[in-house]
């Protein structure tokens, strides 16, 4: 049986946060059930290239995986009566929306609304800067709540400025993974209790904790984080070092024994003891010598060095290689999962998540947004006149 059998979610959201959180609760064996607006652009959707023989691009075959979709006008009223038997009749006692506050509400489709008719309703609403607060209102995307969060003060080099990542930090990491523990909490509460609830979740409150130690030392009276002067933002030798063919090295090698490996490595058995970082002189003195002897060498040889000791000393890779790293195999970092429609798989990103009982299971991709409307909708005894009304 898998991990979440029997959860049955009703997902409002687009782009990547939302999405990404139902990806992974699919993975575990939830029922999810996404509701399109009809003709709504999604980034995510026409992200290309589509897959071969489908109207899927490769990154809605990602995020939709394990998925079924309808498509509602939620505009017209009757919509919100098709969402409310979806709850009623089908069990649907978990909804996600990722609309600005208020905007569900004038759907009729609100949480008051809705645990009228079902009490042990789970409703998360996932935003920018959350249901209260004077930005509870604005637009943002991921950089603006990074921004706005401190993290980016601190972050980059003096000379350049903050630095942007390829990875949307707080869509994920603020929202996404946020919004599990938010979801899957109030299900632990109403398995004990009966009992439902709201879940208010922002892309804002999950990244300013991100500020880490620095953060903390700052709350509790110590000095504002300062861009490339701590200890982990480049102002120690905790970084990355260019290579003789412009690639790069990470060294991570803070603990006593990591360090005294790198010295043992590096041919620098003078400083294994680490004295020479006990001054910012020192470290800067040290750090500069790292660089110097870095570059000297092509990454493949500092990656075959390393590879001989344990030291936290590793490669920055291109996705390609990480793609085809034998860890990434071994841990189904990578997976192969079967394309609706077709006699082909698709590679794509597994779930992290490992449970021993309940591995994650790939059933299929991600179907064309809408693929399931007049399934789902006749089973709840529309007709297809109904149907393309309610979807048109």
């Amino acid at each position: 049986m898998d991990a979440l059998h029997g959860l049955k979610i009703l997902d409002f959201s687009t782009l990547l946060p939302g999405p990404f959180a139902t990806l992974t609760l699919a993975d575990l064996g939830a029922d999810v059930l996404t509701v399109t607006a009809p003709g709504k652009p999604d980034i995510v959707t026409l992200w290309g290239p589509k897959l071969p023989g489908t109207e899927s691009s490769a990154a809605a075959a990602w995020i939709d995986r394990n998925k079924r979709s309808i498509i509602l006008n939620l505009k017209k009223p009757e919509a919100a009566e098709a969402v409310k038997k979806l709850i009623t009749e089908e069990g649907y006692n978990i909804i996600l929306e990722q609309f600005r506050p208020g905007v569900m509400k004038k759907f009729g489709l609100d949480y008051d609304s809705l645990k009228e008719i079902c009490p042990e309703l789970i409703y998360c609403s996932l935003t920018g800067y959350g249901q209260t607060g004077p930005r509870a209102s604005r637009a943002g995307h991921d950089m603006n709540f990074l921004a706005l969060s401190g993290n980016m003060a601190a972050a980059g080099r003096k000379s350049t400025g903050p630095a942007l990542s390829n990875m949307q930090i707080s869509d994920v990491g603020g929202g996404s993974l946020y919004t599990i523990i938010g979801i899957l909490a109030a299900v632990h509460y109403r398995d004990m209790t009966g009992e439902g609830q709201y879940v208010d979740v922002s892309m804002y409150d999950g990244v300013i904790p991100f500020n880490g130690m620095d953060g903390a030392v700052y709350l509790a009276g110590g000095r504002e984080p300062v861009r490339d002067e701590e200890r982990l933002n480049g102002g120690g030798m905790y970084d990355f070092y260019e290579t003789a063919d412009g690639r790069y090295l990470s060294i991570a090698s803070l603990e006593p024994k990591f360090f005294r490996a790198l010295c043992e490595t590096l041919n620098l058995p003078e400083y294994a003891d680490q004295k020479i970082l006990a001054t910012p002189e020192g470290e800067a003195f040290f750090k500069a010598k790292l660089k110097e002897i870095i570059i000297t060498r092509p990454l493949k040889e500092w990656v075959e060095l390393f590879d001989k000791t344990d030291a936290c000393v590793e490669p920055v890779l291109t996705f390609a290689e990480t793609a085809a790293d034998p860890h990434a195999s071994a841990r189904g970092a990578v997976v192969d999962v079967p394309v609706p429609g077709t006699d082909y798989s698709v590679r794509q990103m597994g779930t992290a998540v490992k449970l021993s009982k309940c591995p994650p299971v790939y059933r299929h991709a991600g179907y064309p947004k809408g693929s399931q409307t007049e399934e789902v909708l006749s089973a709840l005894g529309y007709t297809e006149e109904e149907i393309r009304e309610l979807s048109r």
